[in-house]
């Protein structure tokens, strides 16, 4: 049996090595376009920045080792043209010319290209993408040979590890994004410490406005804004996005969704013997089971794995998991973590969700150097089923989002996330963990304990409620919303009457910093028959809000 593979690095190399621990006698040959077909595609900003400072590190296996562990024939140089899904042969550009080859099963992982936007001036030989090894080589080349500013094009997870890697190289660094802010799948209270993490990094954040043109230099070029901006810059990275590479499998009749190619559980194409994988096909989320690309590396290798598994033991083959999108990327002195839905996918899909807010430590609050933990959680309402999460922190986002992405592959509620049992010791954790807290405020908000409200009510509530502020004088001295009544929770029984007088009969509207307090005061409230509500993450979660609202830039007037 010759199994023909199309695209190394994550999928293509899994299904291949997967492939021959299953079937030692089958003929496994990958093609690969470019010169690297094992390489650490995730780990080359941290090469251009100097964290990784050997090159070599970045190739993960070469066809030489590939050959001598797997007995596989890797072919670089090898561009495959063309598909005869009847002949099931496979058209192959290579230095020496036009081949072909013939397979029985053929796998094709060709990955994601990067957009360029039409963009005059694009072409400056300044202007470069980061995906491969010989990219990073020669960024890496520049900032160690004197370049000096530099213009990252989008700021999404390679944008900001660009960012971050050139800033800490020593680079000026300006960072442009045309959604309103960084990190656009991150929801904006979060992406609010995201941005100023940048800017402690000295990173010029730009967002909401695009590059319109790039203006070729002697020296340097000049990268224009929409707002009129003038940017100059020895290196310009293009990280605005990707589009899955699938022009000549679609052309061979394989069925494809918005250019990626639509697949089974299996990962079968529409084509017989043909399967895909990988950055280029379409999966199926696990919240939304919207189809989308996913173009992470966990799901491309577990998917080549299942999929060698159905082409050499289809009756045993399990399905291919709906993916979580669970994802990570270091923004500074921070981590923001993401898993499952976020609200613009909620919205999109029709679900209904409710939204926790928590500000925790990320360990116990006495023992030294805990810092705060900002979570964003969805649920559903009516059984408290974890729908999404995202986890921003110095430290311990990484432990919670994977509790958090495992809860939603594993269907669990919020009851469920206070029955685990976490490690817990005053260094790593709290006795009550992010995690179970989260676990708490799910239970009350789902049977009627806690009653939130949100900063998009804002307008609303300052027009038509009290709102009533429980923070100590102090705090509220320091900052707070005009025409809030301020009476610390610690004082609430005894002034009652106040809140009574000055409600004259509105909805109450309570808040504090993070949420506890205005939790305890919200339940003497409903106690006390009033149409209380408390705010979902506090003045903590409200400020951001508000400061990233203030900071997006508005339309233009008529």
């Amino acid at each position: 049996m010759r199994i023909v593979v199309v695209g190394g690095v994550a999928g293509g190399m899994s299904a291949a090595a997967r492939a021959r621990r299953l079937d030692e006698t089958a003929e496994i040959v990958v093609l690969e376009r470019g010169p690297y077909v094992s390489f650490a595609n995730c780990g080359l900003p941290y090469y251009v920045g100097g964290e990784i400072t050997d090159p070599g590190a970045l190739q993960v296996q070469t066809p030489e080792s590939l050959r001598a562990a797997l007995a596989l024939d890797v072919r670089t140089g090898h561009d495959v043209i063309g598909v005869d899904p009847v002949a099931r042969t496979v058209t192959v550009s290579t230095a020496d010319g036009v081949d072909e080859l013939g397979y029985d099963a053929l796998v094709l992982s060709p990955g994601a290209k990067a957009v360029r936007p039409p963009i005059p001036g694009l072409d400056s030989p300044r202007v470069s993408t980061l995906r491969t090894v010989d990219e990073a080589l020669m960024m890496r080349a520049r900032v160690t040979g004197g370049a000096g500013r530099a213009v990252v094009l989008g700021a999404g997870f390679i944008g900001v590890e660009a960012a971050e890697a050139l800033a800490k190289a020593g680079l000026t660094v300006t960072l442009v994004e045309l959604a309103p802010h960084v990190l656009p799948p991150l929801e904006e209270e979060l992406a609010f410490y995201a941005t100023h993490a940048l800017a402690r990094l000295g990173i010029d954040v730009r967002a909401g406005v695009a590059a319109t043109e790039i203006e070729h230099g002697a020296e340097r070029d000049v990268v224009v804004l929409g707002d009129g901006s003038r940017l100059e810059a020895d290196l310009v990275v293009l990280s605005v996005g990707v589009r899955p590479d699938t022009e000549v499998f679609e052309r061979a009749g394989v069925a494809c969704e918005r250019g990626a190619i639509v697949v089974d559980e299996h990962g079968r194409t529409s084509q017989p013997g043909i399967w895909a994988v990988g950055d280029a096909v379409v999966s199926v989320d696990a919240v939304t089971h919207v189809l989308r690309p996913v173009p992470l590396a966990g799901p491309a290798n577990r998917a080549g794995r299942f999929v060698a598994d159905d082409i050499l033991r289809p009756a045993t083959a399990r399905p291919i998991p709906p993916t979580t999108g669970t994802a990570i990327v270091r923004v500074g002195d921070l981590t923001a973590a993401m898993t499952g839905a976020n609200r613009a996918a909620l919205d999109a899909a029709g679900i209904d969700y409710r939204t926790l807010h928590l500000h925790p430590g990320q360990h116990a609050s006495y023992f030294p150097g805990t810092s705060t933990l900002h979570l964003v959680v969805h649920i559903a309402p009516a059984d408290g089923r974890v729908l999404g999460a995202q986890v921003v922190g110095e430290d311990g986002a990484d432990k919670r989002i994977d509790v958090l992405s495992t809860a939603i592959r594993a269907g669990m509620t919020v009851d469920d996330l206070v029955d685990l049992d976490l490690a817990y010791a005053p260094p790593y954790g709290s006795a009550k963990d992010p995690v179970t807290m989260t676990g708490f405020v799910g239970q009350n908000v789902v049977d009627g304990t806690l009653r939130l409200w949100y900063p998009d009510d804002i307008e609303q509530v300052v027009t038509e409620a009290l709102v009533l502020d429980v923070r100590t004088a102090g705090e509220f001295a320091r900052g707070h919303l005009n025409g809030a009544l301020n009476v610390p929770h610690t004082e609430l029984r005894e002034r009652i009457g106040e809140v009574r007088e000055a409600a004259a009969g509105r909805p109450v509207r309570v808040m504090c910093h993070s949420g506890w307090r205005s939790y305890l005061a919200h339940r003497i409230l409903v106690a006390q028959g009033f149409d209380s509500a408390s705010l979902s993450g506090g003045m903590e979660t409200l400020a951001a809000a508000l400061q990233m609202r203030a900071a997006a830039p508005q339309p233009a007037r008529a």
